[in-house]
Parts: C-alpha cells; sequence; structure tokens
C-alpha cells in the first residue's frame, strides 16, 4: 500500500503541494495507468489537509490530464497520452522525481523534431537585434568551453537556443522558448556535465543564422542534435 508524506506548505498555496506529492508519484510510475487513488477521506488523513484543499489539487491534477475523477466509480490515473506534457507546472514536477532520464530522452526527441526547422526559419527572420543577442550568448559559450565552465555554458546554451525560437517569427515556436525554460536547462545540465561542449556544431548553427543560410542552417542543427554528440542519449540508449 503506498503512502504519501504530509503536506507541508503556505495555507493560500496548499492545493499545489498537494497536487505535486501526488503527481510525483504518477510521473515517477509509483502509480500506475489507470490504477484508482484512495477514496478521499484516506488521502485527507494521509496528507494532513482539508477536503477543500484535495479537491482543489484534484482539480488542477484533472486539468492536466494525470487523473480522472468519476461519481460513484472513483478518481483513477489516466494513460500517459493524455497526460500535458506541455504544462509549465507539469513540467516542473517532472524534475522532482528521481528518474528524469526517460522523460529527458524524449525531450532529445522533440528537439529533433522541431529544432532544425526552428534554426531554418531563424536564419531567415532574425531581426538585427536578435542577431545581436545570438552573438552575445555565442561569444560567452566560447569563453565557458575555453575555461571548461560548465555552469556559465549551460546558462548561455539555453539562451542561445532560447533566442533562436523566438527569432523564428513564427509564434508557434514561443512556448518552447518560455514553456520549456525550465526542462530545457536540465537537458542541457545532463547532456553537457562531463561531457564535451559541442562548440564545433553550435559555431555552425551560428554562422548558418548569422549568413542567413536556412538549409544548411537545418543541417547543422541536425548534426548538434545527432545521437553521438549528445551524452544524455548515448546513456539512454547503453
Amino acid at each position: 500500500m503506498f503512502t504519501f508524506p504530509v503536506v507541508e506548505g503556505s495555507k493560500r498555496r496548499i492545493h499545489i503541494q498537494v497536487a505535486r506529492q501526488i503527481a510525483r508519484k504518477i510521473l515517477s510510475g509509483e502509480l500506475s495507468e489507470n490504477q484508482k487513488l484512495p477514496s478521499e477521506m484516506e488521502l485527507c488523513n494521509s496528507l494532513g489537509v482539508s477536503r477543500t484543499a484535495l479537491r482543489e489539487s484534484t482539480k488542477l491534477l484533472s486539468a492536466k490530464g494525470l487523473i480522472e475523477s468519476r461519481p460513484k466509480v472513483g478518481t483513477h490515473i489516466l494513460p500517459r497520452s493524455h497526460w500535458h506534457f506541455l504544462d509549465s507546472q507539469l513540467l516542473e514536477w517532472i524534475q522532482d522525481i528521481e528518474d528524469i532520464q526517460p522523460f529527458l530522452s524524449q525531450f532529445l526527441g522533440l528537439r529533433k523534431a522541431i529544432e532544425p526547422e526552428a534554426c531554418a526559419f531563424a536564419a531567415m527572420n532574425a531581426t538585427a537585434e536578435q542577431r545581436k543577442s545570438l552573438s552575445v550568448y555565442f561569444q560567452k559559450m566560447t569563453e565557458a568551453a575555453e575555461k571548461f565552465d560548465y555552469q556559465s555554458w549551460i546558462i548561455n546554451d539555453h539562451r542561445f537556443h532560447q533566442t533562436i525560437f523566438l527569432s523564428t517569427g513564427n509564434q508557434f515556436y514561443v512556448p518552447f522558448a518560455n514553456i520549456l525554460e525550465t526542462i530545457f536547462k536540465q537537458f542541457i545540465n545532463h547532456s553537457s556535465e562531463g561531457g564535451r561542449f559541442c562548440l564545433k556544431e553550435h559555431r555552425a548553427i551560428y554562422n548558418s543564422i548569422m549568413a542567413g543560410d536556412s538549409e544548411q542552417a537545418r543541417i547543422d542543427a541536425q548534426t548538434l542534435l545527432d545521437d553521438e554528440n549528445q551524452r544524455l542519449a548515448l546513456v539512454a540508449n547503453d
């Protein structure tokens, strides 16, 4: 029988803390798909919260596609196909679980699908100010690589890619600069720490965007995201 730790935190946000505790067990697989949650009374006693706070938390989890509550049936965990993985709060909760590797590996697959096109669009549509920002971040990445400064690399690599998404001129790419900010940093941290910086590959992307060569920018992004250049992908395939 699984248990939930007592929730501690501000009363105004206690329902978020409750939702986070339950979500962690769902995301980690401790609670499996289609499994029924304990009764409302059992959860309130286990978590040490009021029925009102619990109901607010279940509404939050339902909105993110994690659970479904039905009268006389109870609350069940929904299959992963229902989970709203682009929800910023859900992405924050994912980072709370112990084994984040599977999520980051899948995130790499998403990057492979969208980032080469983002680089191609940026080559065509980046403004002068955005190109200037890209230059600043790439210069800082170069300095970080030379000094083996992983922390500086992580910060500026994220800003470099964030700027690319913002430079596409396509509003549907903006969420990947904003909503995915947290997990993007986590991904860069996992793929660069203890590995290599891939400065050569980033320089190729930078040069192609600055030259306005969309096709080459697309190819260069594909090269960067190749499994051989991603320590995380190599670990996942072992």
